[in-house]
C-alpha cells in the first residue's frame, strides 16, 4: 500500500483521527441544538452541517499559540479546534451567563474568545473581514510572527467590507487568509443569482493575490490550500483568497423553511456527499479508521454532548442588572 494522502501533507494518523472526530463532534452539536430548538429550549440554530470539512481542514492548518481567528456564524468546527468546548456552545446557545462569547447577549454564532484566539463577530455580515485586515496590519507593525484567518459565506463576497479588506490587505501584503465558505446558498439566493463570475477564487486577480477553489468536502484539500495561504502570509508575500466550495445541508437557519426555494432532490443528492461519511470512508480505507472505533467516537461525543446540554440548561441566566455591562463606561 502506497503513502496516504494525509501522510504526503505532513499528517500523522492521530492528527487525521483528530481531524475527523472535530468534524464529527461539530456535526452532533449541530444536530443537538435543532432537536433542542424544535422542542422550545433554545431559540435559534445557524448551522454548520456540510461545511464541517473545510471548517476543521482550515483550522488545523493554523497555529493556536500565534495566529487569530474570525470566524463567520456557522464556523462551529473552526471554534472547536481553536479551544471552544461543546459546554461553551451549549451555554450559548440557551443564553446562559457563562456563554464565553457574549454572557448570553448575543445570538449563537457570534463566537468570541480572547483566550481562544477568536475575535468576535458581529451581525452584519462581513464585518469580521476588515477586521481581519486590521488584525493583521496590527501584527506587522508589531513585528509578530502572526496571520489571522477569517471566514464568510458567498454572499457576503458581494459585500463592499469584502472587497475593501481584500483591495486593503492585498496592497499592503498582510498576511490574511480570506476563505469563502462557497454552499451555494445566500439564505435563498442561489449562487448564480449572486456572481457573474463562475467561481468566488476569480476575484482575486484584480487583487493582484492568489485565488484557488478547492472542494470544502474535503478537508485535506483545504489543510493543504490553507497551510500554504499561511507559509505565504509568514513570508510577508501578502495573502490569499481561498474558496471552499460544499453545500448547506440544513435550512439558512432555524426560522428558514428552505422548501421554498430549493428542492429534496438536490438536497438529497448533497448528502450523498456528506464529508462526514467520506472522510470515514478515506480513513477507512486508509486503515486509520476501524468500525469499532468510529462507534467509540460517536458513543464518546454523544456523551460530551449530553453532558453539555444538561449542564447548559441549569446553568444560570445572567442577572437583569448586568445587561448595560460592557454598552456604557462604569
Amino acid at each position: 500500500m502506497g503513502e496516504n494522502r494525509h501522510e504526503k501533507l505532513g499528517l500523522t494518523d492521530e492528527r487525521v483521527l483528530e481531524m475527523y472526530k472535530t468534524m464529527l463532534l461539530a456535526r452532533k452539536i449541530d444536530e443537538r441544538m435543532w432537536l433542542l430548538n424544535r422542542a422550545g429550549k433554545i431559540p435559534f440554530v445557524i448551522s454548520c452541517q456540510g461545511q464541517e470539512a473545510a471548517q476543521v481542514g482550515a483550522a488545523m492548518a493554523l497555529d493556536r499559540e500565534k495566529d487569530y481567528v474570525l470566524p463567520y456564524y456557522r464556523d462551529m468546527g473552526v471554534v472547536l479546534w481553536f479551544g471552544m468546548t461543546a459546554r461553551d456552545l451549549m451555554l450559548s446557545g440557551f443564553a446562559k451567563a457563562e456563554d464565553p462569547s457574549s454572557g448570553g447577549r448575543q445570538m449563537p454564532g457570534h463566537f468570541g474568545g480572547k483566550k481562544y484566539r477568536i475575535v468576535t463577530g458581529s451581525s452584519p455580515v462581513t464585518t469580521q473581514v476588515p477586521h481581519a485586515v486590521g488584525m493583521a496590519l496590527g501584527g506587522k507593525l508589531e513585528g509578530k510572527d502572526l496571520v489571522t484567518f477569517t471566514t464568510f459565506g458567498e454572499g457576503s463576497s458581494n459585500q463592499g467590507d469584502f472587497h475593501e479588506g481584500i483591495n486593503f490587505a492585498s496592497v499592503h501584503k498582510l498576511p490574511v487568509i480570506f476563505m469563502c465558505e462557497n454552499n451555494k446558498y445566500a439564505i435563498s439566493v442561489p449562487i448564480q443569482k449572486q456572481l457573474a463570475c463562475e467561481n468566488v477564487s476569480d476575484r482575486a486577480v484584480g487583487y493582484g493575490i492568489p485565488g484557488v477553489t478547492v472542494d470544502g468536502n474535503d478537508p485535506l484539500a483545504v489543510y493543504e490550500a490553507v497551510k500554504a495561504a499561511a507559509d505565504r502570509g509568514r513570508r510577508g508575500e501578502g495573502p490569499t483568497l481561498i474558496e471552499a466550495v460544499s453545500y448547506r445541508l440544513t435550512p439558512h437557519s432555524s426560522d428558514d423553511d428552505d422548501r421554498a426555494y430549493r428542492t429534496r432532490e438536490e438536497v438529497e443528492e448533497a448528502k450523498a456527499k456528506d464529508s462526514i461519511f467520506t472522510f470515514a470512508q478515506y480513513l477507512k480505507e486508509a486503515g486509520v479508521l476501524s468500525d469499532g472505533y468510529e462507534k467509540q467516537c460517536h458513543e464518546e461525543i454523544s456523551a460530551i454532548i449530553d453532558e453539555a446540554t444538561d449542564y447548559a440548561e441549569a446553568a444560570p441566566y445572567a442577572d437583569p442588572e448586568s445587561a448595560m455591562r460592557h454598552v456604557f463606561a462604569e
